[in-house]
């Protein structure tokens, strides 16, 4: 049976590393509206941050561990300042070493461990090929553990992770890979607006508009229903992000197809 997370967290858009800069962020950082609505977010990941660390602290259960990784993660990609952001990385790290090494077979350990080992690597310079290689490995053993864990997470990271990591010699980079694994992540979870964003965003980066389009129209066919299926409070981050990468998107490919 799949495993899905009661919470919603960031779910990894751009892959995040700090040598890589100008093309990588494997978090998902949300392009949102204004100041106030960034601090209103950011106050919020404190807050859950806080909340799973003293439940963490007071018993390192796996359960707890997993919240406290999956909050970890959340707080360091919206946190203004590396210093911060590495230290807060680091103690999510440490809590997915903890649930591996009690169960090796944790989608969830090797899952949040990806992720926030692409937070620390955006704070690094020397060190972030060798943590793009884990990255990948980790994420590549959360899909065989558990394909739709976090809405085919897995899938969705490593099509990223592909998609704006240098290519050979340099890295890990293709976007042969990425094309396939983003395709799986819908394919897998179809009714989750981020996979078919990345897709789309993707197609459009590759110059393949046609395709782009098509996606961006069955994202707009499956809108209003996933409306209804991701509600509350919890999702108004994401719900922010999508809103303005799909208004990206349609702006996008309405100035290369004028006629369109």
């Amino acid at each position: 049976m799949a495993t899905f997370n009661s919470k919603p967290e960031r779910r990894l858009r751009r892959t995040a590393l700090g040598v890589f800069a100008v093309f990588v962020t494997l978090s998902c950082q949300v392009i949102l509206a204004d100041d106030t609505q960034t601090k209103t977010f950011q106050a919020r990941d404190e807050a859950e941050y806080q909340r799973t660390q003293k439940l963490y602290e007071g018993n390192d259960n796996t359960t707890n561990a997993i919240q406290f990784a999956r909050a970890c993660f959340d707080y360091a990609d919206i946190s203004s300042n590396d210093t911060q952001r590495a230290t807060i990385a680091r103690q999510g790290i440490a809590a997915c070493r903890q649930v591996i090494a009690s169960d090796a077979k944790s989608a969830p350990g090797h899952y949040y461990l990806g992720t926030n080992r692409g937070e620390q690597a955006r704070t690094e310079f020397l060190g972030a090929l060798r943590i793009v290689r884990e990255m990948e490995r980790e994420f590549t053993t959360a899909a065989a553990l558990d394909k739709q864990y976090d809405y085919a997470g897995p899938e969705r990271c490593l099509g990223l992770l592909y998609r704006d990591a240098p290519g050979w010699p340099t890295s890990i980079g293709s976007n042969r890979k990425a094309k396939k694994n983003l395709e799986l992540a819908v394919s897998i979870a179809p009714d989750y607006p981020e996979n078919i964003l990345n897709l789309a965003e993707s197609d459009l980066k590759w110059h393949d508009d046609k395709t782009a389009q098509k996606e961006l129209d069955a994202l707009n066919a499956l809108w209003p229903q996933a409306q209804k299926q991701f509600v509350g409070d919890a999702w108004a981050q994401n719900w922010a992000d999508w809103t303005n990468r799909r208004d990206a998107l349609r702006q996008k490919l309405s100035a290369s197809n004028p006629s369109s």
